[in-house]
């Protein structure tokens, strides 16, 4: 298997509910701005609606840095809708919401379980290049904490501004950075 760090975000079109509306998005549509691929199992669920929830709760921070969220499963974007509409969790999500009923994309990114015909949670913060920067996938059973995505975008806008820093580990805006040396070598 390749590395996937710093390639290039396959080419995709999905269809995808957002605020009351089908709209089509494609990897053109995440140029120009960082975006979040979001990848969980299936619509109706259990720690799915969690995550999303936990994602719409901390959208509008996401937003303030230029990242759109975009959540993606294998399920269709009329199925979104109608979770959208009978969840008062998925109700206040206001993100695209992808549909990826082919598996094309989850395939793509090697989250696709093959034998269920679902996505494994996978979640990939593609900067404005299309440039996947972070990539994270868990078993269905683990579920993702949005303020570390948070966290974890913010180092990687950081480094995209100070290339010659490094962010060590639990940074936070604000805190410290290291400058890769040989006076560093052995001294951490």
């Amino acid at each position: 298997m390749a590395p996937i760090i710093n390639s290039t975000l396959p080419a995709f079109k999905a269809q995808a509910y957002v605020n009351g509306e089908f709209v089509e998005v494609t990897d053109a549509t995440l140029k120009g701005k960082w975006s979040i691929l979001f990848f969980y199992p299936a619509d109706f669920t259990f720690v799915c609606p969690t995550e999303l929830g936990d994602m719409a709760d901390n959208y509008a921070a996401f937003k303030e840095m230029g990242v759109e969220v975009y959540s993606v499963s294998t399920d269709t974007h009329f199925t979104h809708k109608a979770w959208h509409d009978s969840s008062e969790t998925i109700n206040k999500i206001t993100y695209p919401m992808l549909a990826d009923p082919t598996g094309h994309l989850s395939r793509a990114l090697g989250v696709y379980i093959e034998d269920e015909g679902l996505a494994y949670r996978g979640t990939f913060v593609v900067n404005p290049e299309g440039q996947i920067k972070v990539a994270e996938i868990h078993d269905n059973g683990i579920g993702r904490n949005a303020d570390e995505l948070l966290r974890k975008v913010q180092a990687a806008q950081f480094i995209a501004e100070h290339p010659d820093q490094v962010c060590p580990a639990k940074w936070t805006p604000g805190a410290d950075t290291l400058k890769p040396g040989l006076d560093l070598v052995g001294k951490i």
